[in-house]
C-alpha cells in the first residue's frame, strides 16, 4: 500500500468534501481516503499495484473537482490587489443596486428613467443588467452548484445555485409581462434578491479565505523556518544556489549569522547553533566536526563546512510538517458525526423546501409567495458553519501544537487527550535526561578497576542502551583503548553477553540473576547503591558476580513540577522501570510519583498497560521510544520523549520533539481547548439551522416575522463567521 497527498480545487462546503471522500473511498483499490475541507487536499492511501496518481486525479475529476497534483507545501494565498479591488467595486455595486431597487419604498430621491412609478420599464431592465453582472461575479458558485447536482453531491452551492436561479427566471417572467404592459408584474422582481445573495455567499467565501489562511499560519512558520537559498562549494568555489539545486553529498557552507540550509553533517569548523525551533533548548549547541546539523538552525559565531545529508521531504522541518498535515487529515471521532450529518442535510433541505413550496401553493398562496419561501429555505440553510466546525479547530491546534514541540499523529488524540486520568512514566531518557554516568563501583574481581572497566565498557560499546553509553564515556573520559569483542549478545530487557580478553561476562539487572540462577551475596553493597539512587548494573563471570557498579542519572529539571501538576489534575502518575525497586522508589519519592512498578522487562511493561486498561483507565504512556515501543503502541497514548532528528522511525502516537515534560500538560490543555471550541462551533451551526431553517418556512408569520432570501443569505454567512471566529480564539489560548 502506498500514501500520497493530493491538492484539491473546487472544495467549497463540507458537503464537497464529504463527497468526494465517499466517492474516492468507493473505488476499488483505494484502501482509504480522507478529505480536509481546510488544507484542500486529499490524503489517499491506495495499492499502486492496481492504481497510479494518474488514475487518483481522474477520480478527484469524475467526482466533480481538480486534482492540482501531489501536495508539496501549505500555500498561504494572500488576496492580490485585484481580487480586493473587484471585491469592492462589487461592494459599491450591491449599495448602488439596492439604492436602485429600494429607495423609492423610503421616498429616497431616484432619477425619473429609472423611477419604478414613472418608468417601470427602464426600472425592470435597470435592476435586469445589474443583476447579470453579479451573476457573472458569482459565477464560481452557480458552475459548482451544478456540477455537484450532476454528480450527485449536491453541496451548499447546489442550494444557492437552486434558489437564485428559480428567482431569477421567475424574474425575467415577470420583466416580459412589465415590457407587454402589465405593470403590476414589477412587484415580483427578485432582481436584486439573487444579486445580493450571491454577493453575500462572495463575502462569506473571501472571509471564510482569509480565515482559514490564519488557522495554518502557524504551519506555514515551520516551513519558512528553512533558507530559501544555500551557499554550496563546487570544485573548490563557493557558489550561491537555491534549496531546491542542493543535492545529497553537496559541501554546504555556512557562516555567523545565517540559518542551516539542510540537515546534514560537519566536516569542517565549529560554531554554536540555536536549534531551539525543534529542540527548544535557549542556549546554543557547540557543534563540532562530526556533529548533524538540522536546517533551519541558527549559526551563531562559526564558519562551517557540512555534508548534505537530507534534503526537500527527507529533512527534519519536512517531516515534521508532513506529520502535521497527516494528523490533519485524519478524522476525530467527533468530525466523523459532523460529516455523516452533512452528508444528509443538503438533500434533506432540498426535500424540505420543495415540500414547503408545494404546501404553500396548496394553502392558496400564489406562486410568488412560495417561490420566495423555497429560495429563502435554499439559501439560509448552512451546511458551511456545520462542516467548518471541526477541520479548522484541528488544523488551529495541530498548528499551536507544532509550534510547542509537540507533533500529534492522529487528530483523534487530540480528542483523546483530554481523557487521560493516569499517566505512566518510564524512568531512563524520560523521567530523567537519560545521561547516565558511572558513580561507584564495587568490584570483587581481582583486576583493578580500570582493567575492569575496560573489560565491561568494550562489551556495552555495541550495546544501544543509555546505560552502555555511561561505560563508553567512561572509558573516553579515562582514555582506556576498546578490546576485541567476540561472541556479543543482547539479552532484551535483561542485559547483555560478551567476550573480551578471553573473558566472557554477563553484564545486565537484577533479572539477568534470576535468568541465570546465580547468587547474590552482596546485598548489603546492593542496598547502599540503591538507597543513593543508583541503577545496579551486575557483572557475573563464571556464576560468580565480580562487580556491582552504581549508574546515576540526572532528573529532569521540571519532573518534579509536571507530576505535581497531573497530580493536582487528579491524574494518577505511575513509573514503570527495568530498574531495581530501591532506586526507582527512590526517584519517584523525590519527584512525587505515586506509584512504582519496577524490575520489569519490555513484554511486562505491555502487561501492565493493558490491566490498567482493563481497569477502565484512560493511560497515557510516556517513554523513550525504543525499549518501551510495545506498551507506548498498547497505552491510549503513546508519547515518545525524543531528539527531533528521530522523527521519521517514531512509531508512537505523539512525539515531544524538545524533550521537555511540560509539553504533557500543554497537549492536555491544548486538547481540553479544542474540545471545548469543537463543541460551542457544533453547538451553534446546529442551533442556527433548527432556529433558521423554521423561521424560513415561516412558522413566525402568525407574529409577524419572516425573512427574505437576501436576509437569509446575509444570516448564512453570520453563521459562519460565528464558527469561524470562535475558532480563532484557540490561537490565542
Amino acid at each position: 500500500m502506498k500514501k500520497i497527498i493530493l491538492s484539491i480545487e473546487g472544495m467549497t462546503c463540507s458537503a464537497c468534501s464529504n463527497g468526494l471522500e465517499k466517492y474516492l473511498n468507493k473505488q476499488k483499490g483505494i484502501k482509504q481516503a480522507s478529505v480536509n475541507l481546510v488544507l484542500a487536499n486529499a490524503s489517499i492511501e491506495y495499492d499502486e499495484k492496481i492504481l497510479t496518481v494518474d488514475q487518483l486525479n481522474e477520480f478527484v475529476k469524475k467526482a466533480g473537482f481538480k486534482s492540482l497534483g501531489e501536495f508539496k507545501e501549505i500555500k498561504i494565498e494572500s488576496k492580490n490587489k485585484k481580487e480586493k479591488r473587484k471585491f469592492i467595486f462589487f461592494t459599491v455595486l450591491a449599495i448602488i443596486f439596492m439604492y436602485i431597487a429600494m429607495g423609492h419604498m423610503i421616498h429616497l430621491p431616484t432619477l425619473e428613467m429609472i423611477d419604478p412609478s414613472k418608468n417601470p420599464i427602464g426600472y425592470t431592465i435597470c435592476l435586469f443588467i445589474f443583476a447579470i453582472l453579479f451573476f457573472i461575479y458569482g459565477f464560481d458558485v452557480l458552475k459548482n452548484g451544478y456540477k455537484n447536482l450532476i454528480h450527485r453531491t449536491p453541496n451548499m452551492d447546489t442550494l444557492v445555485g437552486i434558489g437564485v436561479l428559480s428567482s431569477f427566471l421567475y424574474s425575467i417572467y415577470s420583466m416580459v409581462l412589465i415590457i407587454r404592459g402589465d405593470t403590476s408584474a414589477i412587484h415580483h422582481l427578485y432582481f436584486e434578491s439573487a444579486a445580493m445573495v450571491i454577493y453575500f455567499v462572495k463575502l462569506g467565501r473571501y472571509l471564510d479565505g482569509i480565515s482559514k489562511d490564519k488557522t495554518k499560519e502557524a504551519i506555514q512558520k515551520l516551513v519558512k523556518i528553512t533558507p530559501e537559498k544555500a551557499t554550496i562549494k563546487v570544485d573548490g568555489k563557493e557558489k550561491i544556489v537555491t534549496i531546491d539545486e542542493v543535492h545529497k553529498g553537496d559541501i554546504v557552507v555556512s557562516r555567523p549569522g545565517e540559518r542551516i540550509s539542510v540537515d546534514g553533517e560537519i566536516i569542517e569548523g565549529k560554531a554554536h547553533l540555536d536549534e531551539s525551533f525543534i529542540t527548544g533548548e535557549s542556549k546554543p549547541v557547540t557543534k563540532d566536526r562530526g556533529a548533524k546539523v538540522i536546517a533551519g538552525s541558527i549559526n551563531y559565531d562559526g564558519y562551517i563546512e557540512y555534508k548534505a545529508e537530507k534534503i526537500g521531504r527527507e529533512s527534519t522541518i519536512s517531516e515534521i510538517v508532513k506529520l502535521v498535515v497527516e494528523a490533519s487529515n485524519t478524522k476525530a471521532p467527533i468530525a466523523k458525526m459532523a460529516d455523516i450529518v452533512s452528508s444528509y442535510f443538503v438533500p434533506i433541505v432540498m426535500i424540505i423546501a420543495i415540500l414547503s413550496f408545494l404546501l404553500y401553493l396548496i394553502l392558496g398562496y400564489d406562486f410568488a409567495s412560495s417561490l420566495i419561501v423555497f429560495v429563502t429555505i435554499l439559501v439560509v440553510a448552512c451546511p458551511c458553519s456545520l462542516g467548518l466546525a471541526t477541520p479548522l479547530a484541528i488544523v488551529v491546534s495541530e498548528g499551536k501544537c507544532a509550534n510547542h514541540g509537540i507533533l500529534v499523529k492522529s487528530s483523534e488524540i487530540l480528542e483523546n487527550a483530554q481523557k487521560i486520568n493516569t499517566v505512566v512514566f518510564d524512568k531512563t531518557g524520560t523521567l530523567t535526561y537519560g545521561t547516565l554516568k558511572i558513580s561507584e563501583i564495587k568490584n570483587y574481581s581481582k583486576m583493578e578497576n580500570n582493567e575492569l572497566l575496560q573489560l565491561i565498557g568494550s562489551i556495552e560499546r555495541k550495546s544501544t542502551h543509555p546505560i552502555g553509553k555511561a561505560f563508553t564515556d567512561y572509558m573516553e573520559e579515562n582514555r582506556i583503548k576498546p578490546l576485541e569483542v567476540k561472541e556479543f549478545g543482547n539479552v532484551s530487557g535483561y542485559g547483555v553477553i560478551g567476550k573480551a580478553n578471553n573473558q566472557k561476562v554477563i553484564i545486565g539487572n537484577a533479572k539477568i540473576l534470576k535468568s541465570f540462577q546465580i547468587e547474590n551475596p552482596y546485598k548489603e553493597d546492593e542496598n547502599e547503591l540503591a538507597k543513593k539512587g543508583n541503577s545496579i548494573v551486575y557483572v557475573v563471570q563464571d556464576k560468580e558476580i565480580i562487580a556491582l557498579i552504581g549508574v546515576n542519572d540526572i532528573i529532569r529539571k521540571n519532573a518534579k513540577e509536571v507530576i505535581e501538576k497531573l497530580n493536582k489534575n487528579k491524574i494518577d502518575t505511575i513509573m514503570l522501570t527495568g530498574d531495581n525497586k530501591e532506586t526507582a522508589e527512590t526517584i519517584a519519592k523525590e519527584i512525587g510519583i505515586g506509584k512504582v512498578i519496577a524490575n520489569v522487562v519490555p513484554s511486562e511493561k505491555t502487561q501492565v498497560i493493558k490491566e490498567l486498561k482493563k481497569q477502565s483507565k484512560n493511560v497515557m504512556m510516556c517513554g523513550d521510544g525504543i525499549n518501551d515501543s510495545p506498551a507506548l503502541a498498547t497505552a491510549d497514548i503513546g508519547v515518545s520523549v525524543k531528539s527531533g532528528t528521530d522523527i521519521a522511525m517514531d512509531s508512537s502516537d505523539v512525539i515531544l520533539t524538545r524533550n521537555n515534560l511540560d509539553c504533557i500538560l500543554t497537549l492536555i490543555h491544548i486538547s481540553k481547548s479544542t474540545m471545548k471550541i469543537i463543541k460551542q462551533n457544533l453547538f451553534w451551526a446546529f442551533f442556527y439551522n433548527i432556529l433558521m431553517i423554521p423561521i424560513a418556512i415561516g412558522i413566525l408569520k402568525p407574529v409577524g416575522i419572516v425573512i427574505n432570501p437576501m436576509i437569509a443569505s446575509l444570516a448564512m454567512v453570520i453563521s459562519s463567521l460565528t464558527v469561524i471566529l470562535n475558532t480563532l480564539r484557540l490561537r490565542k489560548k
